[in-house]
């Protein structure tokens, strides 16, 4: 997190990044100390704004079992990450902490001044870690894969800890516990849901469809208003609503293909894009709607009235 600065910034929208995983850890800089991590809680604040304000997709690493915690702590920091509006990262990835014998706290292991959690506790922590996890954020990844033979004896090896959560019957609301993957569905019944919420100076409006019981999701769209009283980084974000995510579930199709009981090219996408616009001008005053989109999709949002402009998607609203 203390690499992101503004120069930075730049630098990764010239490379064409539109999304960035910084590794936090931590919410406690007393762990990031004793971990020599090199960075501060305040420097994963200032990283996750700047990066929001200029429209990147924010992805956290975070890890239990640091040195300097215990295990309610490491589920406080949980519920914190997504209360605080300073966080609340869109994407997650949770890595139980695993001491190999390269590393320096082996030393601390062998003398008996840590002491890894098992497995057991393991689960128990990020059993509860996700009942705070939000219907807008996506835990793309629990644990990391050691191979069980470098961890010592007493640490956690399960590398497929997300599939024995799910045996066990533990869910979040989390994107990946819902999303629709390939199963064939008629979209009946989807329904448009809106999530508002302030993180990092911003008002965040997260718009999804999913089915009425919101154990489906289907589309999803993330749009960002920033605080109109600061300066942006990149000047042609000034006054502009930012859309940070854009995405459709389901069986991949190729352009112009199309299937019925298939989620892809069933217009939810631009659905979602006229509601976000709509959003941006009425309720927020907002002149434009910049999209920071890939090469790869410039040619969809072409086709919906957008046009290239300081390598972000921009619109004018004014036309509309």
């Amino acid at each position: 997190p203390d690499y992101v600065d503004k120069k930075e910034i730049l630098r990764l929208r010239k490379l064409g990044i539109t999304k960035v995983e910084i590794g936090v850890q931590s919410l406690n800089d007393d762990c990031l100390k004793a971990s020599r991590r090199g960075h501060t809680v305040k420097d994963t604040i200032n990283a996750t704004k700047l990066l929001k304000d200029a429209g990147f997709k924010v992805s956290y690493q975070m890890m239990i079992n640091l040195p300097k915690s215990d295990p309610e702590l490491d589920v406080n920091q949980f519920k914190s990450l997504f209360e605080d509006p300073d966080f609340c990262p869109d994407h997650l990835k949770i890595y139980p902490l695993a001491v190999v014998k390269e590393a320096p706290l082996y030393r601390e292991y062998l003398s008996g001044r840590f002491h890894p959690y098992d497995g057991q506790k393991v689960k128990e922590i990020i059993s509860k870690a996700k009942n705070f996890v939000p219907y807008y954020c996506r835990i793309e990844r629990i644990i990391r894969d050691i191979p069980a033979s470098q961890i010592v004896e007493g640490g956690a090896k399960l590398s497929n800890l997300r599939q024995q959560l799910q045996k066990e019957g533990v869910k979040c609301q989390c994107i990946r516990c819902r999303e629709i993957g390939n199963k064939p569905t008629g979209l009946k019944n989807a329904k448009l849901f809106r999530q508002d919420y302030f993180a990092s100076g911003g008002h965040e409006i997260f718009l999804s469809f999913e089915n009425m019981e919101r154990s489906e999701i289907y589309s999803l769209l993330r749009l960002r208003v920033n605080n109109k009283n600061e300066s942006q980084v990149i000047s042609v974000l000034e006054k502009t609503a930012l859309i940070r995510e854009m995405h459709t579930y389901g069986q991949q199709l190729k352009i112009g293909e199309h299937e019925d009981l298939a989620v892809q090219h069933q217009g939810l996408g631009r659905e979602l894009l006229s509601a976000a616009e709509k959003i941006a001008k009425v309720e927020f005053s907002c002149q434009k709607v910049a999209v920071i989109a890939g090469i790869g999709v410039r040619n969809y949002f072409e086709k919906q009235g957008y046009v290239l402009d300081h390598t972000y998607m921009i619109k004018n609203l004014d036309n509309n």
